[in-house]
């Protein structure tokens, strides 16, 4: 393959021959081709829609100049005769050639390619063209894709750095600038420097892929380790060279002792490979916050991004079907390395050594705890996935932390229960194995079976290949002084060993594993002075629950689990009853600023039932103000139907300024999800009770009852990604004096020209109407909120700043017009189109018809500044049935803004791409 690099149009020329081997028993009669480069060439490949799907703008919105494609000039065989090829627009990623004459088992054939690659912006994906004029170059060549089960694998790109090409020997001739530098993990052969440009040639055998990095300033230093060279350019400026280099030394050998020697000669583990995958925890501490030793920090980092290139460089498996493997091996390995070399350390390093965080349950865990949590946040929330699905089919959390850390977990789980190191010899078998022959899961698994002398199909069925929860509980505890006799009781009838402990303050008396075959059987093991017994101590299995897992041997015990109180949020402490404080600061016009103290029991990790009471006091009004709420959520694992929530909530505020309002909310809430969990389709049902009462006020005049009950059904049906949005709402509500029903259709579009459509749709009517005012009325402009779910910062004020507040709902109208209600149905639309980034033309029209009075045609046009949707907007009204507005006295008045001041919903913009 000869490469002549373009650095000034961010090219690379290439004339290639790829000798293909048929080493299959199957005739062929084409060949598939990975043109990975391709999938940034427009806004509807399988890369785009996958960036649009995690909500990330930067692909749609980017120039034509940053996005990458493969233009192919020409493709022949060794007689110079033109292949038939094609490339579909649903496949854009690879092609597949033609033969002209079938090629048989053992058979050879050379194809000829001329082709030219446009390399994208790095701000994609981190590889690509940099601003500081770099090329960091990852799957930008056309390369035989892997033949496995009589068929090529065919994979689009998905950014999962899982590319299943064939085993391949490569040669490489690279022209570039002499003011450039070229790093990779390709053995140097040899090179020619010209007055201009310099041609280098690399070679590589038996790879399956390989990194170049091209740069105007060389960022990377070279390690001798033994045989090995390693390139590396980590960032961590407190160490100097002879440290980093004892570091990269120790875990080169530690990797070569506990795997195998790496098959290549040089490697590459580069800032670049950390940043996409970082060892997160750490990576999400500010910079000012360094509770770990800067020797600790390099050698965690570079463990992580040496053990993940060393794998994928190494293994010659399906990398995205039979991930769970790469994941498992590097995760496992860090844990025993960390077990090995620093069994002290804790997740929190320093800080837990801090007196005012020493009472917290996240700073007292070991620093290889930390991976069963950040799992067990998924399967909390039942959104945890099997590890033997493909990698493409993974929430971005599961993919990237949940689902491999579990992997590496489970590798460990067996390994302690097995107790004959015979993991790790399963891994050094199937390392070698992997040497001499394409290898898949299967060998793995045949290895793991042989060297266990245990029967563990347990482990591939339900540990692997399933989602089933563990979760076991004690039952029938007995003792005498030299004895303990027990039951264990399974919880979710899944069937798994699992260790016992006695145990003594902190001191481990006895442990034992137990095979649970059923829940009858009953154990007797010796107490050894334990005071304590304890399933799953150490946490070697996953398991959904550890606060079930332990009962006190001692002779009184007023309660098992004592209260403990936290300052903010904290893990889940299975031996203590947490309830977390932390101060509050509400506002509304009526209650003033609201300083209160919030008491909940809401741990970082979701629980079946929970409570949050938040008393405040309101300067203002000089009176006790707050809310509470109390819920118990059940989870269903197997049902599209995942989650059922029942809940009750109070809140007691000022509705006007001499009034307050109480309202009851007892609900239940159904979620309902699509059987692919990356599909961003949610439904949701709401069936619910809001009573209200309400102190008379001298204020407000609208002859409706004050005190009143509604009987309120909701269902949701929303998918919504960058370049869609999608939403459905219906609702009916019936209380004394009235009943209603409601629909609403919202859609946005975001066009191949950036810019943007929104579309709302809203129609109600009265089933019956007996009120006598228009406080149950469909709102035009600015809704009542009688059942008070909106956030509103003054609900009745008619003039003022507060009334120029805009929540968009019912009527969804930006202008103040007269009627303000309709009584007997309303049908309106909203729209906006976007005419310049966060700028936007909105119209609203609609007809509403309220009781003795004929159907008004209503509208309002003007303009809508949308620095960030539905949290920060403000909307200039121009025309409307009022007139020409922006010219009427106190136009000020008619600007009206939304503006969401809660730290949840703005947190859910940063949460929604992961989950």
């Amino acid at each position: 393959m000869a490469v002549a690099v373009n650095l000034e149009l961010k090219t690379l020329n290439i004339k290639q021959e790829i000798t293909f081997n048929n080493v299959s028993n199957d005739t062929l009669i084409s060949v598939v081709l990975n043109d990975w480069n391709n999938s940034y060439s427009d806004k509807n490949t399988p890369l785009a829609r996958r960036f649009s799907d995690e909500f990330y703008r930067g692909f749609h919105l980017a120039k034509p100049e940053e996005r990458g494609n493969t233009t192919i000039i020409s493709l022949t065989d060794t007689q110079d005769g033109a292949l038939a090829w094609e490339r579909s627009n649903k496949n854009p990623d690879f092609i597949v050639v033609k033969l002209n004459r079938k090629l048989a088992p053992n058979e050879t054939i050379s194809l000829h390619l001329t082709y030219i690659v446009k390399i994208p912006s790095d701000k994609f994906t981190k590889y690509g063209f940099s601003q500081n004029g770099s090329l960091n170059l990852k799957n930008w060549y056309l390369s035989p894709a892997r033949f496995e089960n009589h068929r090529f694998i065919k994979y689009n790109n998905y950014n999962l750095d899982d590319i299943a090409n064939a085993t391949t020997d490569y040669e490489v001739e690279i022209k570039v600038p002499n003011n450039y530098t070229i790093t990779t993990d390709l053995n140097k052969v040899s090179q020619e420097q010209f007055e201009k440009y310099s041609n280098t040639n690399y070679s590589g055998n038996k790879r399956t892929d390989f990194s170049m990095f091209i740069e105007p300033k060389n960022s990377y230093t070279n390690y001798k380790i033994g045989s090995l060279e390693v390139a590396t350019n980590l960032k961590n400026n407190n160490l100097n060279e002879i440290q980093k280099a004892l570091a990269i030394s120790k875990i080169v050998d530690y990797t070569n002792a506990y795997i195998g020697k790496y098959p290549h000669d040089k490697i590459t583990v580069s800032q670049i490979d950390y940043e996409r995958n970082p060892f997160y925890g750490l990576n999400q501490l500010p910079s000012f916050i360094n509770p770990f030793p800067d020797a600790f920090m390099f050698e965690i980092k570079f463990l992580k991004t040496y053990l993940n290139t060393y794998l994928k460089n190494s293994l010659r498996l399906d990398p995205r079907k039979d991930n769970w493997i790469y994941d498992g091996i590097q995760i496992y390995v860090m844990m025993k390395y960390i077990e090995e070399n620093y069994p002290e350390q804790k997740m929190m390093g320093s800080l837990s050594k801090m007196k005012i965080l020493k009472s917290y349950k996240i700073t007292n865990l070991s620093f290889n705890e930390q991976y069963s949590y950040f799992y067990m946040l998924m399967a909390r929330k039942n959104l945890d996935q099997p590890l033997g699905d493909p990698k493409n089919t993974l929430i971005k959390f599961n993919e990237q932390i949940a689902s491999k850390y579990r992997a590496g977990l489970s590798l460990s789980y067996l390994d302690d229960y097995l107790g004959n190191n015979s993991v790790q010899t399963s891994i050094q078998d199937f390392y070698e194995l992997n040497k001499i022959e394409q290898v898949s899961r299967t060998n793995f698994e045949s290895l793991l079976n042989y060297n266990a002398k245990k029967n563990i199909d347990w482990f591939f069925d339900i540990i692997i290949n399933s989602r089933k929860i563990i979760d076991y509980k004690f039952h029938n505890v007995s003792k005498t002084k030299d004895s303990i006799t027990f039951s264990i009781r399974n919880k979710t009838d899944t069937y798994l060993p699992i260790p016992v402990y006695g145990v003594k303050k902190k001191d481990v008396m006895f442990k034992q594993w137990i095979d649970t075959k059923s829940t009858d059987t009953t154990f007797t093991v010796e107490r050894k002075n334990a005071d304590k017994i304890v399933l799953n101590y150490d946490n070697e299995v996953p398991e959904y629950n550890l606060r079930n897992n332990w009962k006190s041997l001692k002779g009184f015990s007023p309660t098992n689990r004592p209260i403990k109180f936290n300052f903010a949020k904290d893990l889940e402490d299975p031996y203590y009853n947490q309830i977390i404080y932390i101060p509050t600061l509400n506002y509304n016009y009526y209650d003033g600023i609201a300083p209160g103290i919030r008491f909940h029991n809401k741990t970082i990790l979701d629980k079946p039932f929970t409570f949050d009471i938040n008393p405040a006091y309101s300067i203002k009004a000089k009176t006790i103000s707050g809310s509470s709420g109390f819920s118990y959520v059940q989870n269903f694992r197997n049902s599209t139907l995942y989650n059922v929530r029942y809940s009750f909530s109070e809140a007691y505020f000022h509705y006007a300024p001499d009034a307050t309002y109480l309202k009851l909310n007892p609900s239940v809430q159904l979620r309902i999800r699509e059987e692919n969990f990356r599909d961003n389709r949610k439904q949701l049902i709401t069936i619910r009770q809001v009573i209200v009462n309400r102190e008379k006020s001298n204020y407000i005049t609208d002859n409706s009852s004050p005190n009143y009950s509604v009987f309120n059904a909701r269902y949701f049906n929303t998918k919504t990604e960058i370049t869609n949005h999608f939403n459905f709402m219906s609702e009916v509500q019936f209380a004394s004096e009235f009943g209603k029903v409601a629909s609403e259709i919202e859609f946005r579009k975001l066009f191949e020209n950036n810019r943007q459509i929104n579309l709302r749709m809203y129609a109600g009517t009265f089933l019956y109407n007996n009120t006598n005012s228009d406080y149950f009325s469909f709102g035009i402009d600015r809704p009542t909120d009688y059942l008070f779910d909106y956030n509103y910062y003054g609900r009745s004020e008619s003039t003022g700043v507060f009334s120029q507040q805009f929540i968009m709902a019912e009527g969804g109208f930006k202008s103040k017009l007269t009627p303000q209600f309709a009584n007997q149905w309303i049908t309106t639309l909203n729209a906006s189109y976007s005419l310049w980034n966060w700028i936007e033309a909105y119209g609203d029209v609609g007809i509403i018809k309220s009781k003795g009075l004929s159907e008004k045609f209503i509208y309002d046009s003007g303009i809508r500044l949308n620095f960030v949707p539905d949290y920060f907007e403000l909307y200039f009204p121009v025309y409307s049935n009022n007139g020409w507005e922006i010219s009427q006295d106190k136009y000020g008045e008619k600007i009206r803004f939304v503006v969401t001041l809660s730290p949840k919903t703005l947190t859910n913009l940063f949460t929604r791409k992961w989950f």
